[in-house]
């Protein structure tokens, strides 16, 4: 095996992964959450947890749709259009969620060791497809530590389950 097979197969299982418990950090976020909370937001400035979900998953499917052949600024796309409450429950918002995360795995399973330094376009700007993939999980991640915040500030200190290693518990 090469040393770029290698290299793609790591890339593309490390991606996969990040992503898989970025999108498992959200669901159980969520859950957690009273669905009256999912769309509360501290102000004005701030997005409510619907507001993120439905903005990430139209990033995901704009930047991830035909991604090889397309920029993955989408004509279609209503970004502004993301960050207005639409969505009416916790179901809708979890199916909206799941919509962006398919387009995501789907396109980074269909990636070949030929793909990982092809020149891809975003807001016609070029990127490898690697650079795109990291710009994308670390995108995700910023929204995902939003999600996570605002549910543990609107969520009863005794009914949250930590995502992560609890306080005291690190060693």
């Amino acid at each position: 095996m090469s040393d770029s097979t290698i290299i793609h197969a790591e890339f593309v299982r490390n991606i996969r992964l990040k992503f898989v418990e970025l999108k498992r950090d959200t669901d159980k976020a969520i859950m957690q959450m009273d669905e009256k909370a999912i769309f509360w937001s501290p102000n004005e400035q701030s997005n409510s947890v619907d507001v993120l979900v439905k903005h990430m998953s139209g990033n995901l499917i704009s930047r991830w749709t035909d991604f090889l052949s397309t920029d993955g600024e989408k004509i279609d796309r209503d970004r502004d259009g993301e960050f207005e409450s639409t969505i009416e429950s916790r179901e809708e918002l979890l199916k909206v969620w799941e919509i962006g995360c398919e387009v995501f795995l789907k396109a980074i399973d269909s990636i070949e060791e030929k793909h990982l330094l092809q020149t891809i376009y975003i807001r016609n700007k070029s990127h490898t497809v690697l650079e795109a993939f990291i710009r994308s999980i670390t995108h995700i991640s910023i929204h995902v530590g939003q999600i996570i915040y605002l549910a543990k500030q609107v969520t009863p200190e005794d009914k949250w389950t930590t995502l992560s290693i609890p306080k005291k518990k690190g060693k």
